[in-house]
């Protein structure tokens, strides 16, 4: 049995020639050890649609060397980087994992342990995130202005930031687990697909701005993704936009939703009758302590009637829901199960879990815009699918 087993976080919207090279990396660091992913499923981090779903991007996974695919629910994969984080590695740390390999635009790993380090004891660091906010700054900014004062080094792109959260939830809960980095080969907030080497590494927001525009990607994933692409309806967070405009104007009380208090819901009200887009509502709503993302994930978060309650509820995961496997991860899956802490789901009506019903109202949510052979399959795969296997 190896003596590490690494653990991959990601949302694979789309799987793109990066994931490829940091899945290739791992193996380079960690030959022959399985490797888990924890998946974000239909929604995103950042607030937007995940333009393949769950099952589609898990046989992506397993087919390009993943050996075990586990879902992170949506009360985590559509959050704060540190709920987020917090999900992520609660599920990777019941799997045991050793070993955790994320992607970081500075490849700095020293460098984000002394950020969490001052984060998590200098008694100073509080005091400066509360006088940044009180200067109107949102709350990413400040941490970053009151981490760049203590210690005078400025980590301020989405995936070093991403990076702090994982290696906070690791040192605050004591987890047995090793963060590692490997550098990004490309600018995450770039809309322009990479066209000048071989082996064309884009972001996937770029990958997705170039579907929406009829733009060929063949060049900038691999050949199953494209297969899954080509010729497919693209999902946008706008084909939501009606049904989220009903439910902002037919809602008597916005602040049931997680996020959404006093100012928020009276900017949203007088907005919404006049704006015709998810990114025209945020822009309307938008302040400088309120981040783009943030909003969106909030919009979401109504569309999905996902209340407070709800978000007080869902802070520990309670479950791990199985979505795919090859056959290392099965042998290693065999091996740990006994000794998992929380059930292992491989089929839905296995365990009755309120987070679990409540993922199948997310799929069901999701499926209102597609087709309705597409729509049906998603919502029936939600409880009859069982775990991909490797072929």
């Amino acid at each position: 049995m190896s003596k590490h087993i690494v653990g991959i976080i990601a949302e694979y919207n789309p799987f793109h020639n990066g994931h490829l090279y940091h899945i290739e990396k791992v193996k380079e660091m960690f030959p022959d050890s399985p490797i888990i992913l924890v998946l974000g499923g239909n929604f995103t981090e950042r607030g937007d649609i995940s333009i393949l779903d769950k099952w589609e991007k898990t046989v992506i996974a397993i087919k390009n060397g993943i050996d075990l695919v586990v879902e992170l629910p949506f009360p985590f994969s559509c959050s704060s980087a540190d709920i987020f984080a917090k999900g992520s590695l609660d599920i990777l740390n019941y799997l045991g994992v050793t070993d955790l390999v994320f992607g970081s635009e500075s490849d700095d790993i020293e460098g984000i342990k002394k950020l969490v380090e001052t984060e998590l004891s200098n008694p100073d660091f509080d005091n400066l995130v509360q006088v940044y906010l009180r200067m109107g700054y949102n709350y990413p900014t400040s941490l970053s202005k009151a981490l760049e004062d203590i210690t005078g080094d400025c980590f301020k792109l989405p995936n070093d930031i991403l990076g702090i959260s994982y290696v906070k939830t690791i040192y605050s809960n004591n987890y047995k687990i090793t963060p590692h980095t490997i550098k990004r080969t490309n600018d995450y907030h770039s809309k322009e697909l990479d066209n000048m080497s071989i082996r064309s590494i884009s972001s996937a927001t770029s990958i997705r701005e170039a579907l929406l525009n009829n733009k060929d990607i063949k060049d900038s994933v691999p050949s199953i993704t494209y297969s899954y692409l080509k010729d497919k309806k693209i999902p946008k967070l706008d084909d939501y936009f009606n049904l989220l405009k009903y439910k902002i104007i037919s809602c008597n009380d916005l602040t049931i939703y997680n996020l959404v208090d006093s100012g928020i819901a009276t900017k949203l009200k007088k907005e919404i009758l006049n704006s015709y887009s998810f990114d025209e509502l945020i822009n309307k709503v938008k302040s400088k302590n309120l981040t783009y993302s943030r909003l969106s994930r909030t919009l979401i978060y109504i569309l999905c009637d996902y209340t407070k309650v709800q978000a007080k509820e869902f802070k520990k995961v309670k479950y791990i829901r199985l979505l795919g496997f090859s056959n290392k991860g099965r042998d290693y899956l065999n091996r740990i199960k006994k000794y998992v802490d929380i059930p292992i789901i491989s089929k839905f009506t296995r365990e009755k879990d309120k987070m679990l019903e409540y993922e199948y109202q997310i799929t069901k949510i999701y499926s209102l815009v597609f087709d309705k052979d597409k729509a049906k399959s998603l919502i029936e795969a939600e409880y009859k699918m069982k775990p991909i296997r490797e072929e």
